[in-house]
This record gives C-alpha cells, sequence and structure tokens, in this order.
C-alpha cells in the first residue's frame, strides 16, 4: 500500500511522459463534449435538479457541471457524472468493461473547486491518476467478485484517492479513504440495467459521490480500511506497475452514444453501407452474430433515451437509415420512425462461440445485409472504432467533440473550450472551470479564452 500512496501524493506533472499527457488532454475535451450534450437528456436535467435541492453546499461548495448552481462537492460530482453517463459517449476500458473518466472528471472539478485548487498542470496530473486508480481497481474487482458490477463500484476508489490527494490527507487517512470509498461504492448489477434500462445506467454518479464523500469523511477521522482490491495479494500484480504502465493510454474511444458492445455492428453495417453505396429501402433484413453480452442488449422499439443507447438492434437500423448515430439519434424524435423500426424489428441477432470467447478483451461481431434483390452482402469480423491498438486521430476527436457540443453551447463557447483544454497545462484552472461549469447559454470568458484575433462568432470547422 505505502507504494500506491506514495505515487497518488508524489506524482507531479513533470513526471508524466508526454504520450500520457497528451491521452489526458483527449480524454478532457472528449468527456466535456459527451457532458454538454448529455445535459439535453432528462436524466441530466433530473439529477442536476435534485444535487441542487437536496445536496445543498456547506463550508465547501462548487458548481455543478454545465448548471452554474452551487452544491456540495459530492453533489457536484454526482450530478456531473451522471451527466456524462446519460448520453454513453464517453471513453472506456475493455477489461474493466466499463468507464472510469466519466465519474473521476467531475469529481476532481468539484473537489478542485471547493478546495481552491487552481493550477491547469496539477489537475491533468491528478487527472491521470484517476485513470491509472480507477482502471486499475475496475480490473481487480472484476478479478475477485463473482458478480458482474457497474463502473460505479470501482470509479468510487478513484475518486477517494483524488480527493486524499487534493485534501493532502496523510499515508493512514488516505488508506481509510479508499477504504470507505470500496464499502460504500455501489457495486450494482449491471446486467440488470442491460435488461431492464432504466436512468440507473452504470452507477457511475453514485460512484463519484461516494468516493468524494469518502475523503472528506477520512479527513474528518472515519475509518474504513482495508481496501481488498488494492491491498489484496492477488491483485498485487495489478498495482506493482503504477508509473511504469500508464492505463490511460489502454482507453478506447466512443464515436456513438450507445453502449460499446452494440458498436462492432453499427460499424459493420456503415462499412457495408457505404462500400455498396446502399440506401435502407435495399435492405430487407439485418443478420447480426455477436457475442453473448451484445445479444443482450435486446430493446427493438425504444420508449426512453436509455433503452435506445441499450439496444443492439435499434442503433443499427438507425445505422443503415441514416447513415450516423449521433445524440439526435437517441432521442425521442427517432423512435417512431418507420424504417428504422422496420429494421430494428425484423432483425436476427445472435451470438458465436468464438466471439463470446474473445470477449471482453475483444468485442467483434458481424452483419449479413439481405438485399431485396437476392443478394446477402457480409462483412468480415469488425471491432468497432477506437479501440486503443487503432485510435482515432485528434482531428475526428475534436469533430466528434463540436458536433455534440456546439449546438448545445454555441460555436463561440466550444471553440473556447478546445482552446482552454489544449493550453490547459499553461494556464491557470480558472479559465476552463468558468467555461464548463457556467450555465447553458452563458458564454462565459469567451474574451480572454478565445485565440488571439478570433470573433467569438466564430464557428469551429467540423464535419456536422
Amino acid at each position: 500500500m505505502t507504494a500506491i500512496v506514495d505515487f497518488l501524493h508524489e506524482t507531479r506533472h513533470a513526471d508524466l511522459p508526454e504520450n500520457v499527457r497528451r491521452a489526458a488532454r483527449r480524454w478532457l475535451l472528449d468527456l466535456i463534449g459527451v457532458a454538454a450534450g448529455g445535459t439535453c437528456t432528462e436524466l441530466s436535467r433530473i439529477i442536476r435538479d435534485h444535487a441542487g435541492a437536496h445536496f445543498g453546499a456547506g463550508t465547501r461548495q462548487a458548481r455543478i457541471l454545465f448548471d452554474g448552481r452551487v452544491a456540495s462537492p459530492a453533489g457536484a460530482a454526482l450530478a456531473g457524472a451522471m451527466s456524462i453517463d446519460a448520453l454513453d459517449g464517453h471513453d472506456g476500458h475493455k477489461l474493466t468493461k466499463g468507464h472510469v473518466g466519466c465519474g473521476v472528471l467531475p469529481a476532481l472539478l468539484a473537489i478542485s473547486e471547493a478546495e481552491s485548487q487552481t493550477r491547469g498542470d496539477a489537475f491533468l496530473a491528478s487527472l491521470v491518476i484517476g485513470y491509472e486508480i480507477g482502471t486499475r481497481a475496475g480490473i481487480a474487482l472484476h478479478r475477485t467478485a463473482a458478480d458482474y458490477h457497474t463502473s460505479g463500484a470501482w470509479i468510487a476508489l478513484a475518486c477517494a484517492a483524488l480527493g486524499a490527494r487534493e485534501l493532502k490527507l496523510g499515508a493512514d487517512r488516505t488508506r481509510h479513504a479508499i477504504g470507505i470509498a470500496e464499502y460504500h461504492g455501489p457495486r450494482s448489477q449491471m446486467m440488470r440495467c442491460i435488461d431492464h434500462p432504466t436512468m440507473l445506467k452504470d452507477g457511475s454518479g453514485w460512484g463519484a459521490m461516494a468516493g468524494v464523500s469518502a475523503a472528506y469523511l477520512a479527513a474528518d477521522g472515519f475509518t474504513g480500511a482495508p481496501a481488498i482490491t488494492v491491498e489484496s495479494d492477488d491483485v498485487a500484480d495489478l498495482w506493482d506497475d503504477l508509473g511504469t504502465n500508464w492505463r490511460i493510454c489502454e482507453q478506447y474511444f466512443k464515436p456513438w452514444p450507445i453502449c460499446r458492445w452494440a458498436q462492432p455492428a453499427v460499424r459493420a453495417i456503415l462499412d457495408l453501407r457505404r462500400a455498396h453505396g446502399l440506401i435502407s429501402q435495399d435492405v430487407e433484413r439485418i443478420e447480426i452474430t455477436t457475442f453473448h453480452e451484445s445479444r443482450r442488449l435486446a430493446v427493438r422499439r425504444p420508449q426512453t433515451t436509455e433503452e435506445a443507447q441499450y439496444s443492439t438492434s435499434f442503433p443499427a437500423a438507425v445505422a443503415m437509415v441514416r447513415g450516423a448515430i449521433g445524440p439526435q439519434e437517441v432521442s425521442a424524435e427517432v423512435f417512431a420512425d418507420a424504417e428504422v423500426l422496420r429494421l430494428s424489428t425484423g432483425m436476427h441477432v445472435t451470438e458465436a462461440p468464438e466471439y463470446n470467447a474473445a470477449f471482453p478483451a475483444r468485442r467483434i461481431a458481424h452483419v449479413a445485409l439481405v438485399l431485396g434483390d437476392g443478394r446477402r452482402l457480409v462483412s468480415p469480423p469488425t471491432e468497432a472504432t477506437g479501440d486503443p491498438e487503432s485510435p482515432v486521430s485528434d482531428q475526428d476527436l475534436a469533430a466528434k467533440f463540436h458536433a455534440w457540443s456546439a449546438p448545445i453551447l454555441g460555436g463561440a463557447r466550444a471553440l473556447a473550450i478546445e482552446r482552454a483544454v489544449a493550453a490547459i497545462e499553461e494556464t491557470p484552472m480558472t479559465q476552463l472551470c468558468d467555461l464548463v461549469l457556467a450555465p447553458l447559454g452563458t458564454a462565459a470568458a469567451l474574451a480572454d479564452a478565445l485565440p488571439r484575433g478570433t470573433s467569438p462568432e466564430r464557428e469551429p470547422e467540423y464535419d456536422r
């Protein structure tokens, strides 16, 4: 445990390799874009109202992400993480079968604001540390627990660790903070939400809230050590390479706001559609062969955003009909689209033993399009776009950020955020905080944040 505590408290920005810093800037920008898009969901509205009403600020306070209202740090972390999770377009890790950034970022923003931490380079270093602690805790919990739990279970440990770092807790209280978080983290049933999609999602918000609370409890003397997923001998190998094997570089990018398990099939459909110049009316039936977890995403006629995201057939049909899936395609305006429903309800989805055996290290599917003229077009085995082995370019990541955030924030504010993230290591955190914590519709700090010679009316260039 000593080595983990030392890594947590002693790692500085200067200790990070450049590729690690670059990864952190990429995930930071992507998470902010997903958060902006997520604010349009009913889930985000409800949880932000809840945090404002029920998590009142005391001596420490933090603004809620893209809302501006003040809550306790735990409440701001809860609302921010759930807003990101609401759109399900954030980065993740194959072996954790979940996502760490969506909880770590809002928790770190909340604690940093509450504790008046203003250095951008220090913030970026803490973000990296959150990914390193959280990813290992997730892999450790999957290794040692029989149940398939949500991401919130191990996000809690990462957020508690960051709280201990920001509060400068000693080794003993740091250990207790992580132990409290492990005990109180939401070890909830992931497959329940897969089979019955609701706003519970991946437990990320509750994990962030539990982690932030754990740090403040430990600071006050509350005890809770040990954390088994950190201190147990059978997971020691996962923690021995802290500072040498950077897990933040193993995260995958999600181009579409749907469960990662559905994305290999969606990519295969888009590839076939493009290669053969097809439109949906050419297709009589779609057949998907995938892995078990993907087949469990069984909603054919979604009535909510959550049901649309936790489906394989519906987004596959949307991809064939519309040729793209963005935040708009998992909203109510598409749920009654007759052509989408024709393909979704008539889709054949089966699983293959070889694809089951490859999961979770690989998520593979192939697709057959049965055309009205009798032809049958079959894709090769396909994996999702944006895996760490084949990362997307900075330009593609930025294009997604603008496409998802600019319609909500306006092009000028989105451009200012992109610039602030790029310069985070050289500028005070207050600049970025004002841009991402101010309410929607507020052009906070644009005059100072925009590049020199740039008009606030300028629209960023991206593929609409």
